[in-house]
């Protein structure tokens, strides 16, 4: 118990401070002028939906990659380095550069990453472990559409 206590409390560092460095790019983020003057999707969520979806993502996926460690899963370990890199990535592309279909493109290459850690937990351990993904990829499915919609029609 105590290790995993342990795993888990690194994983929420290294989660929460990817979290951090993103903010940094951010700046207001969904408050800024920018990014409220862009023509926006209908189902953009309020500001502070994002922080509770992000919080609750850093914790289900903290849990997930703590498994993930215990169980020796090299694999879905591999495959969490790119998927904090492009989330870290995604902050300066958007908010940053304002390279909105670029951040579209960040967000598409995340997805397939995260999906892959949920399809290869959910191979080997069955939905068990494995659904601790799935707020993290629904999260990027519905800011996929968001960040897609604003490329179109801005």
């Amino acid at each position: 118990m105590k290790k995993y206590i342990i795993i888990f409390t690194v994983f929420l560092i290294i989660n929460f401070g990817g979290l951090a460095i993103g903010q940094i790019w951010t700046g207001d983020g969904v408050t800024s002028d920018w990014y409220t003057s862009l023509n926006q999707a209908p189902w953009t969520p309020p500001g502070w939906v994002f922080g509770l979806a992000w919080t609750t993502i850093a914790i289900t996926f903290s849990l997930l990659m703590t498994s993930s460690y215990l169980k020796n899963n090299i694999k879905s370990l591999k495959l969490f380095i790119p998927s904090l890199l492009l989330n870290i990535l995604w902050n300066p592309v958007f908010f940053g550069l304002q390279w909105v279909w670029t951040g579209a493109v960040v967000l598409l290459l995340l997805s397939y990453f995260i999906y892959s850690i949920i399809d290869l937990n959910r191979k080997i351990y069955g939905w068990k472990i494995a659904w601790l993904g799935l707020p993290y990829f629904i999260w990027l499915m519905v800011a996929t559409s968001l960040d897609i919609y604003i490329s179109i029609m801005n």
